[in-house]
């Protein structure tokens, strides 16, 4: 039986309890057993070396350094790590070791939220089996990214928000090893009703069990 945790918090405008339960769902359906935490205290648990996955759900928090030391840990030993929106790619700020996990970090997201278009780069990975370019209404994430990551989808900015970057193609979708662990990482799901997005939900459920050991 594979065990996961979701340890969901931080800035309750990305529903961050309502996605973790939504989360947990799903990986009950796909035959996981599911813990809930609601605090990084369980991230220092020595038990996350036996999980198979570990979900952060955690905009914009505070990590100590014994909880992400030990996370790092389980993860290099092989437990995996998903993540989505800003409850992974732009949890614990201020914590490098963190950010080399996952492989990168929010920075901005000209004009809030707005139409884009989501372009799958290797429509032959398993996550992105039958999954066209899509159009999608939300942030659009520009993020410092580790030149590592395998990227199966990106974005293009217009401009039309921040003229500069007109034309940047930026990293949406990308997994990753950290150690022997398995990373995956979306930058889709501003809110929980974006999980009834066909697309998003789909590539998340995948990736994470990519991920899972």
């Amino acid at each position: 039986m594979r065990e996961a945790l979701i340890v969901w918090g931080g800035w309750s405008g990305h529903d961050p309890e309502e996605c973790a339960h939504i989360i947990k769902g799903m990986l009950e359906e796909d035959g996981f057993t599911v813990y809930l935490e609601h605090s990084t205290e369980a991230f220092a648990d020595p038990s996350i070396h036996d999980l198979s996955l570990i979900i952060p759900i955690m905009t914009m928090s505070k990590i100590e350094k014994e909880e992400v030391k030990n996370l790092s840990a389980a993860i290099e030993s092989g437990v995996g790590l998903a993540g989505y929106h800003g409850g992974a790619g732009d949890a614990f700020r201020d914590s490098v070791e963190y950010q080399f996990i996952v492989g990168g970090q929010w920075v901005a997201h000209p004009g809030n939220i707005i139409d884009y278009r989501v372009d799958i780069t290797q429509p032959d990975d398993p996550i992105m089996e039958g999954i066209s370019s899509f159009p999608y209404t939300s942030e659009q994430y520009y993020m410092h990214v580790d030149p590592a990551n395998e990227v199966l989808a990106t974005t293009t900015f217009s401009g039309e928000h921040a003229w500069w970057i007109e034309g940047v193609v930026m990293p949406v979708v990308w997994k990753r090893r950290h150690g022997h662990g398995r990373v995956f990482y979306s930058s889709l799901g501003h809110r929980a009703a974006e999980f009834s997005v066909p697309e998003m939900r789909t590539i998340f459920r995948r990736g994470a069990n990519w991920a899972a050991r």
